[in-house]
């Protein structure tokens, strides 16, 4: 079973020798509301699993940051299911004299808010006989269906997709082979209110496109779609019931564009750095909203929404004032609240509200 310590953030990571610069953003929805209505952020260091957690749904106390040992992880990602159990999943590189890195993924559950985390389970890795290609794997991405099967898609060392998920039973099917060729690292997955899961995955000279249109069902591979994507940039979200938008940077203009298979491209403006962007459908006003937020070459967090699937309206970006580190996350809170939190400088996450105002303005940023 996985340990849960406190320990005082930033001040006893100075202690254990480590710099702040060393805790690192998870993939995914970092920032998650429980069933109980309370906000949790996740990170990760050279030790394991670091959580923040609200006191109550929708304060401005926090404890944490709890330690998850779990060594050698060099990134995590972290996903929620409509039952409200997170799930983390991690991959874990150990260096070994004389071999090569031995890298495999593991799993773990938070099935409630506050909550010891469940142990660490290695998911294996798709290529167990050949060391050499084990290590070039991928970085994981998770989706979760309405009933709770997990789904991990990776890259494989051939640049083609692999799928392991649970079956009926809860328990791990083996590795399958989803092909794809010279794909980009890092996909995107979207499971939707429809028990549909579908995947994009951005390639070199094509993107490729699988939808699973029924549980436990196989994923078709729909035909490439022609499309430029700036590495990693992808993210996918359902934008009304059974339909996926997915949205990217454009690498000829390094702005972003949405996209939803089978229709044109919507130019959206802005300019991510990387692979910081995070979108979130909410009410807004009483409006079914798409948000956006992304941070940009500054280190400063950008903002916009618009009307779901209405994009082709145009976006107005505004600044937050809000600075920090690697991928910001937006998530709802427990009263309602569109939230942005971004990691600072510091290793310590910071927690924004949308202040109660017409329109997208983002409260005092507070650090947990």
């Amino acid at each position: 079973m996985a340990r849960a310590g406190q320990r005082s953030g930033a001040a006893e990571v100075t202690e254990r020798g480590a710099s702040p610069a060393e805790v690192r953003v998870p993939h995914g929805n970092w920032l998650v509301r429980g069933t109980d209505g309370r906000l949790t952020a996740f990170g990760f260091d050279a030790e394991g699993v670091l959580r923040w957690t609200e006191r109550r749904a929708g304060a401005r106390d926090w404890e944490g940051p709890d330690l998850f040992p779990v060594s050698h992880l060099d990134s995590l990602t972290v996903a929620q299911g409509a039952n409200g159990y997170t799930h983390l999943v991690g991959r874990r590189a150990v260096p070994r004299r004389d071999a090569p890195t031995a890298v495999d993924l593991v799993h773990a559950v938070q099935y409630q808010t506050g909550r010891t985390l469940g142990a660490f389970h290695s998911l294996g890795n798709p290529h167990p006989k050949s060391p050499e290609r084990a290590a070039r794997l991928g970085v994981p991405v998770v989706a979760v269906d309405d009933g709770g099967t997990v789904h991990v898609l990776v890259r494989n060392a051939g640049r083609g997709l692999m799928l392991r998920r649970e079956d009926k039973t809860g328990k791990w099917e083996g590795w399958k082979d989803l092909k794809g060729s010279r794909l980009h690292d890092v996909p995107a997955a979207v499971a939707t209110s429809a028990a549909t899961v579908e995947v994009l995955a951005p390639g070199e000279a094509l993107t490729s496109y699988w939808v699973r249109d029924k549980p436990y069902g196989a994923f078709a591979q729909r035909p490439d779609i022609p499309l430029s994507v700036r590495s990693g940039s992808v993210r996918g979200l359902e934008t009304s019931p059974g339909g996926v938008t997915f949205y990217w940077t454009d690498p000829a203009n390094g702005q972003l564009v949405a996209h939803r298979p089978g229709s044109w491209l919507i130019p959206m403006g802005g300019s991510p750095a990387d692979d910081t962007l995070s979108v979130l459908r909410a009410p807004v006003d009483g409006e079914d909203r798409t948000v956006f937020a992304y941070r940009d070459a500054a280190g400063q967090v950008m903002v916009a929404m618009c009307r779901s699937e209405q994009e082709q309206d145009g976006l107005w970006w505004v600044p937050t004032g809000l600075g920090g580190t690697g991928r910001p996350c937006l998530a709802v809170d427990g009263a309602g609240r569109v939230t942005l939190g971004v990691f600072g400088a510091d290793g310590r996450p910071r927690v924004s509200r949308r202040a109660d105002e017409p329109g997208l303005v983002m409260g005092p940023a507070l650090t947990v």
